[in-house]
């Protein structure tokens, strides 16, 4: 039996993006969007409904901020009480799950969308996909990036403006291009 493109694209496969079935998903999530960026100066309460439309997962109290941009939305998985503030990016075309109580600044990205290394595989148009788990009471500074494949363990703290290219273990602070653990104010290195 043969997968769909959309199929692959959820398994974490190479897929091509340029399917018609991904491609209208891409279309009603963008519908989707101009509607919720557009409610600026409502409530949490009506951002909230939005978002149980779209996003695959929404836990009791969990806001997003308009405005807010991402692939698909299906995707997303927010527990109970997540905050994320204005101008978040999520590139969701693997699963994002992000745990109860999680703290995300404004213009934090969150990428889980990869490119094969292999230079004939990108001129081909295909893509892949590595989940992005972020853990509960994590907080994540302004202008972060979370790179494809990272998990963040619950009560880490990520500072504003870091680059996460690797796991940052639960209650670890992180920091810095490329993010890296601190400990009592000393840099700890990671291979």
């Amino acid at each position: 039996m043969t997968r769909t493109q959309k199929e692959k694209m959820l398994a974490g496969e190479m897929y091509n993006p340029a399917d018609e079935e991904i491609q209208m998903d891409l279309l009603a999530t963008g519908a989707w969007l101009k509607r919720y960026n557009d409610t600026l100066g409502s409530t949490a309460e009506h951002w909230n409904a939005l978002l149980l439309e779209r996003l695959g997962e929404v836990g009791t109290g969990a806001v997003i901020r308009p405005p807010f941009h991402c692939d698909y939305g299906f995707n997303i998985r927010l527990g109970a009480y997540v905050y994320i503030n204005f101008n978040c990016v999520i590139l969701d075309v693997a699963e994002v799950t992000i745990g109860a109580g999680t703290a995300v600044g404004p213009a934090v990205q969150i990428y889980t969308a990869d490119h094969p290394h292999d230079p004939e595989q990108r001129q081909a148009g295909l893509q892949l996909g590595r989940p992005v788990r972020i853990g509960k009471d994590v907080w994540i500074g302004g202008g972060a990036i979370i790179l494809p494949g990272v998990t963040i363990g619950d009560n880490a703290v990520i500072g504003a403006g870091s680059v996460v290219t690797r796991d940052i273990p639960a209650g670890e602070k992180a920091m810095g291009n490329p993010a890296r653990l601190k400990r009592r104010g000393k840099p700890l290195r990671t291979p």
